[in-house]
């Protein structure tokens, strides 16, 4: 009895790999044994960095309300301490926001946040 390869399942399968491969770089995108290995490799960092972002987003939105709360005279750590003596829930994407588009509204939150310290303080 003739050895059954199942022919069209492998096709389709080696197919969508060397499809996911287009555009790498030389023998990874034409050839399946090694366009396979690229493929996996590169899933195994789209799902790593998909966690990173989010930790790049933070490290991002730090520095930019770090950098506007330093022109109201400032730290970050004590800004954020700050927030939480005057009870303001906003997060650090809508801080950061706020520092670039809006910095009137910006400043008066720092304010907030100062005359919370001092309060604490006292």
């Amino acid at each position: 009895m003739p050895r059954a390869t199942n022919s069209p399942a492998s096709r389709k399968r080696r197919k969508r790999i060397l499809l996911r491969a287009k555009g790498f770089r030389g023998f990874r995108s034409k050839l399946f044994r090694y366009a396979k290995d690229a493929v996996y490799k590169a899933r195994q960092y789209e799902y790593r960095d998909r966690k990173k972002r989010k930790g790049q987003f933070r490290r991002l939105w730090i520095q930019r309300i770090s950098a506007a709360v330093r022109n109201d005279g400032m730290t970050y750590s004590r800004f954020i301490e700050g927030l939480k003596a005057a009870n303001i829930e906003l997060d650090r994407k809508v801080l950061a926001d706020l520092a670039v588009v809006d910095a009137a509204t910006f400043s008066a939150i720092v304010e907030q946040a100062k005359s919370a310290l001092e309060k604490k303080a006292a």
